[in-house]
């Protein structure tokens, strides 16, 4: 494949080029209820090609790959030779040559799709053997994903990705009020990963009747304690977003805002993006632009120390890339996206952290939310009230909002439980949706923070 994508490339006469092959078959199984509302297995391959010359980029994709990619690669080159000059550059990369395998019993290609559909339908039916549960919602997914990139520097990067998920919701009823919850779980494991999960299903099915028992919160400002899915939450949404420095890089106002060494939390607070991490949702070994995947901290210790690049934006800035080019497919040409992205634990557990509080909120898990600069509002799935330092009655329709960096000062404990969630979900930006990410965070005490309710 070297090769063949070198000659595509060969003989343009512009300041670099590179070109992105991707073959991907994927399983889908969806239970809706006791019906089977999709069983599929798929197939795709196809391609992006990218040219950049004084200071712009030409891109194209495609699904056929053979000789007639050296003329749409001498076509874009034409097309981006014929436009004006303009400021800016990218980050240039030496000559590398490297191959990228997954374990071989990591393959779910092998499992038989009768095997893959029995697990889904048996955590499906432990959900449906509660009579308060009116309908589900369970669906199991699997990707194998081989990338092929090649560019003009004579770097060539060939890497295997595989992912395997399930998700499971149950909507449940008591009359006129209707309560539904759910959790996925997914990493880069092989099938055997999401066998003997049915601890966490029936967990499922037992929140969504609590949540047919309880109230909806009354609004007001709390100390809260957000468990690590949250927390992961609002450090990849309010805060990872704000790093990517494609925006920042355009943005005047967002590179004051967000200038390194300014203070943003308390020393406690360090926040990391890494995309080395073992098997996890958002992990890779190379990005999309050919760098290698890395470590990168935002936060240390309250303090701004860093920015997610792609090369372009590392060169606008005069910052080292950090290998966070990702695209979602193909389709699309890589931009700047967060890889796992958590918060890095202390040394408060749970329970000194409850034992602090006269009053206030235990708040678990996330349906969600949107950020705009320094604004959140995330809607948590429950939470607990916290009277003595005891968790009490659950609560629910419970939301979060206010000033990230006024709430970053706020915490009062960060805990030593880090958790990484991954899931069949995924991050959205510019159009590109799902993104396999990783979010993660341990325990987190935070005062002052504003709760919707009644």
């Amino acid at each position: 494949m070297k090769a063949f994508l070198k000659d595509v490339l060969y003989g343009l006469v512009v300041d670099y080029a590179d070109i992105r092959i991707e073959e991907s078959e994927t399983t889908r199984l969806i239970f809706r209820g006791k019906e089977l509302d999709e069983i599929g297995r798929g197939f795709e391959r196809g391609g992006c090609l990218r040219v950049f010359h004084q200071g712009n980029w030409g891109v194209a994709t495609f699904n056929t790959i053979d000789e007639k990619l050296k003329d749409l690669a001498d076509e874009v080159a034409l097309q981006v030779l014929s436009l004006p000059r303009r400021e800016g550059g990218i980050t240039p990369l030496p000559a590398r040559d490297e191959t990228v395998r997954v374990p071989k019993e990591f393959d779910p290609r092998k499992v038989p799709l009768a095997e893959k559909h029995d697990l889904i339908k048996h955590y499906n039916d432990i959900l449906l053997q509660t009579p308060e549960i009116i309908t589900t919602i369970s669906i199991y997914h699997d990707l194998w994903r081989t990338t092929y990139w090649y560019s003009t520097e004579d770097r060539y990067i060939e890497e295997e990705r595989i992912y395997t998920g399930f998700a499971c919701r149950a909507i449940a009823r008591d009359g006129t009020n209707i309560q539904d919850y759910g959790e996925s779980y997914g990493r880069q494991e092989g099938f055997a990963a999401l066998k003997n999960q049915e601890p966490k299903v029936e967990r499922i099915a037992r929140i969504a009747l609590d949540l047919l028992k309880a109230e909806p919160v009354q609004a007001g400002k709390y100390t809260v304690v957000i468990d690590p899915l949250l927390g992961g939450v609002f450090a990849h949404e309010a805060f990872g977003h704000l790093s990517e420095a494609d925006h920042i890089a355009e943005n005047e106002r967002l590179r004051e805002k967000m200038k390194k060494g300014t203070r943003f939390g308390v020393d406690e607070l360090s926040i990391v993006d890494d995309a080395t991490l073992p098997r996890e949702r958002g992990s890779f070994h190379y990005d999309d632009e050919g760098i290698p995947a890395q470590r990168t901290e935002l936060i240390r210790h309250g303090i701004l120390v860093g920015h997610l690049h792609d090369r372009q934006s590392a060169h606008q800035m005069g910052e080292n890339v950090t290998g966070n080019a990702r695209a979602i497919s193909y389709r699309f040409a890589p931009i700047v996206r967060m890889s796992n992205t958590y918060i890095e634990p202390r040394n408060k557990s749970l329970e000194e952290m409850l034992a602090e509080m006269d009053t206030g909120l235990y708040v678990v898990g996330s349906r969600g939310g949107m950020t705009e600069l320094e604004a959140f509002t995330f809607a948590a799935q429950y939470a607990f009230l916290v009277e003595k330092g005891k968790k009490q009655r659950m609560v629910r329709d419970v939301t979060l909002s206010g000033n990230v960096f006024q709430t970053m000062k706020n915490i009062v404990a960060i805990g030593s439980d880090l958790v990484i969630h991954g899931g069949l979900g995924g991050c959205g930006k510019s159009g590109q949706a799902p993104l396999p990410v990783g979010t993660g965070a341990p325990h987190l005490m935070i005062k002052d923070v504003i709760i919707g309710g009644r």
